[in-house]
Formats: structure tokens, sequence, C-alpha cells
């Protein structure tokens, strides 16, 4: 069967299927309350199949009485292992309710939020941070029939800093350093994590973390690893694993060995962490869990309840051999 040159449309499909447009329709849309013989349907599957047809958007938002894009809000920040995996996760399990993910990277500065809700007439948005009061009401107007409100995120960031430390102190470290990441992308992140490591210190009665800036190369590495020994640290919290690999080589560069002369403890778990040497004790929360709760908020949003308020997912310690 030969394929028109334009995009093909529903007529095409009707005439090649020898139906009314309204039969495909109602046939591919699976029109509740309506049937139609077998060999009809088959002719209209079998057509739109060969023809490649594929619904415009605006027509399957029609036919369902909403679109099926959830709008992802994402910050102005480096898309690291976590949120991509994140968004993985989020992506695969809105698919299993039939909806499509999209994500909006602020960091690309391109339309505004709700401009962008309104052209893809996404039925739900929701972020990785917060969002205002202003900014939901704009996305509700912008056609937006759930706008999953999302908690600040800085408690959560407290928490990985705090676990890091605890863990330290509890095998007995009494002077801990952290390892900062190099620049400003990641500064409210790392500043949050460092915190939660100070508290951990305070309650445990001993000096604030010795901190310094760790870039991913092992002469920054090392030259931190120096001032860390100079200040009797024997135990090293890190921002994410791929600063924790970068203290690993500057360890290595000044002839210490972990965790025997420096403990260490990343954030994130990055599928490398495991393979690092030795192989790294981290701090991550469950994507997969998070992933599949947002979805179910979302999903049920949609369907007219009351969106269930997710629980809050804390991060859990993932012990290995560096700490």
């Amino acid at each position: 069967m030969a394929r028109p040159a334009k995009r093909v449309t529903s007529q095409d499909v009707a005439r090649a299927a020898g139906v009314s447009r309204t039969t495909v329709s109602f046939v591919l849309n699976d029109k509740p309350g309506l049937s139609f013989p077998e060999e009809t349907r088959n002719r209209v599957l079998d057509a739109a199949r060969e023809l490649d047809y594929r619904p415009r958007a605006s027509a399957r938002a029609l036919a369902a009485g909403r679109s099926d894009i959830v709008l992802l809000a994402v910050p102005d920040l480096p898309i690291g292992e976590g949120i991509s995996r994140f968004i993985e996760e989020l992506a695969a399990a809105l698919a299993a309710h039939g909806l499509t993910l999209v994500t909006h990277l602020a960091g690309a500065h391109g339309r505004p939020l709700p401009d962008v809700c309104a052209t893809l007439e996404a039925s739900a948005v929701t972020a990785l941070d917060s969002f205002s009061e202003e900014m939901t009401e704009a996305l509700h107007r912008a056609g937006a029939q759930v706008v999953l409100p999302v908690q600040d995120s800085a408690p959560a960031m407290r928490e990985i800093g705090r676990i890091q430390a605890a863990h330290l102190l509890a095998r007995g470290h009494q002077r801990l350093g952290y390892a900062l990441p190099a620049g400003l992308a990641h500064a409210p992140m790392a500043r949050q994590r460092l915190e939660g490591a100070t508290l951990a210190c305070a309650a445990a009665g001993i000096a604030r973390p010795v901190a310094a800036e760790v870039s991913l190369d092992v002469a920054s590495a090392a030259r931190a690893v120096a001032d860390w020994a100079g200040s009797s640290v024997t135990g090293v919290c890190a921002f994410n694993d791929e600063v924790a690999m970068a203290v690993l080589a500057g360890a290595r560069a000044r002839g210490l060995a972990v965790p025997a002369d420096m403990a260490l403890v990343g954030a994130d778990d990055i599928p490398v962490a495991r393979l690092a040497a030795p192989p790294l004790s981290t701090v991550a929360f469950d994507l997969h869990e998070a992933g599949r709760l947002r979805a179910e908020a979302i999903v049920a949003g949609l369907a007219g309840q009351e969106a269930p308020v997710m629980p809050a997912i804390g991060p859990q310690l993932i012990q290995r051999e560096s700490a």
C-alpha cells in the first residue's frame, strides 16, 4: 500500500480501510460502549499500521479528555547520575500508566515553563524542586490539571551529610573532612550536605569537618588529602561519588591507603562506585521507589482523586570497603 507523501491523517486510514473517519476514531481510541465487527476492526488496525499512522496529540487529548503528557521541570543544575536515574525511573513508571514524560531544563534558558506547558497541553506538571504559589497558579492557567507540589529538598540533602558523618563517627573517627565540588553549579546542594555533616559533628561534641574543594583531577585531590592529613583528619565525607573517586586518586598520589589511613564515604551510589578500589561506601535514595510514588501521585490526581501524600524517602547508607 503506497503511503501519502504528506503526514498521514485519520482520513487516509479511513479511505484505505473503506470505513468512515468516525469509525477509525472509535476503533483506534477504543471508545467505551461501542463494538465493531472483528473484520472491520482488523481492517482499520491493518491500514493504520501499514500507513504508519500516528494521531496528533490534540486528537488523542480530545478523545481521552486530557493529554498523556507529564511535564517535569528540572532546575538549573548539572544533570548528574542521580537526576538522570530518577528521570528514567519516573518516565518508566508513568509509561506503565500510558503517560509520557517530557523534561524542561531551566538551565537551557528557553521558554518559560507555563508557556511550554500550554504548548504541549501537558495534563500534569511536577518538578525536582518546589513551585512558588505564583508558578503553581500560572501552570493551572496554562491548562495543567495536576501541579504536584514537591517538598523542599534541603532537609534531605542535610540528611545525606548527617548520615555520612554519623557513619564515620560510629567507626571511631574523631576528625572529619568534607570534600566539596569545585565551582558554583552544585554550591547550594553542597552547602546543605556539609551542614548535615556539621550537625552530626556538633551532636558528637567534636569540631566541624575540615572542608576543602576538590576538582575532578588528581592534583587538586592530592592537595586536599595533604591538608586533611596535616589536620589529623582520618575520615572524609565527599559531596558525591565522583568527588569521592577523585579523593581516592588523591590519596593514592600521597601514598595513603583507603580505608587504612583515611576512610571515605560518597553519595548518590553511581554505578561505578562499587567498582572503585576499594569499593565506595555511599549514601543514596531508592530512586525506583521515588519514581513509582511520584507517578502514582500524578495518576491519582489525573483521575480526580486527591493526590496521596508521598511519604518521605530517606537516604540510606550503602556500606562497602572504603569506610
